[in-house]
């Protein structure tokens, strides 16, 4: 049974490397969405196009139209709502932390079965006469001190479409959205994911942020300037193993 366990983690470790170098190149990557993750589809699914029917005779409508009375939120797999993301956290925390210590010990032998006055003759020659009350004494004293401290500020103000891809037994939808812009050599990728309800979609069929549930949000970019403000990949991965 040991010899198992230990072939197992030693099938194990490389993978765990792997993923660690793989992380370490590319970066790191977002958890897929819960809830449960396995009804949250691996590619975007696209409804076929649906052709147009002529209006029917004395009639301004023609046949399936959306009214003005029906509800126009998304509810079904298709359906387009837009996110407006408005994230504006700061958190601060300060930590302090100071231990002292003192201790001492006195140890002595008045009586010794008599054999008190006879424990200098142990000792070389020249060595300062030794009293027996005090014939060990131990001191020690240790402090340390620690302070630490995190202030975080993040901003990020940005509007999306997204598509509903499922529809969970519950009712509830999950959708997926990406938007990319490109200025001159440089890409700006912003994806979204996450499971929202129904009655959290406003009559303008927008939904904030924090009303998503699993929320996966990814603001980043790639091109020239991306690329020369990220770390190389040779030195993340010293850096990363370096023991010292």
């Amino acid at each position: 049974m040991r010899l198992r366990t230990l072939a197992l983690a030693a099938t194990l470790v490389p993978l765990a490397a792997c993923s660690t170098v793989v992380e370490t190149v590319k970066g790191p990557a977002l958890a897929p969405v819960g809830y449960p993750a396995a009804l949250v589809p691996q590619h975007q699914v696209v409804l076929p196009a649906v052709p147009a029917q002529p209006a029917s005779a004395n009639s301004l409508w023609r046949s399936g139209a959306r009214a003005f009375f029906i509800d126009q939120r998304a509810n079904k797999i298709g359906d387009i709502l837009t996110v407006n993301i408005d994230i504006d956290d700061s958190a601060k925390t300060i930590n302090s932390t100071t231990s002292t210590r003192t201790s001492g010990a006195t140890l002595g032998t008045p009586h010794l079965l008599g054999l008190e006055s006879s424990i200098g003759r142990l000792l070389p020659p020249g060595t300062p006469a030794i009293d027996p009350s005090t014939l060990i004494e131990t001191g020690s004293k240790s402090s340390s001190t620690g302070n630490g401290a995190v202030n975080r500020a993040e901003k990020i103000s940005l509007t999306i479409a997204a598509v509903v891809s499922a529809v969970l037994p519950n009712g509830n939808l999950v959708i997926q959205g990406t938007q990319e812009v490109r200025t001159n050599y440089e890409v700006r990728q912003l994806t979204i994911a996450g499971i929202v309800r129904p009655e959290d979609i406003s009559s303008a069929n927008t939904i904030r942020h924090t009303q998503i549930a699993e929320a996966r949000i990814s603001y980043g970019g790639r091109g020239d300037i991306s690329r020369v403000q990220k770390t190389p990949a040779g030195q993340s991965l010293v850096e990363r193993f370096s023991p010292f």
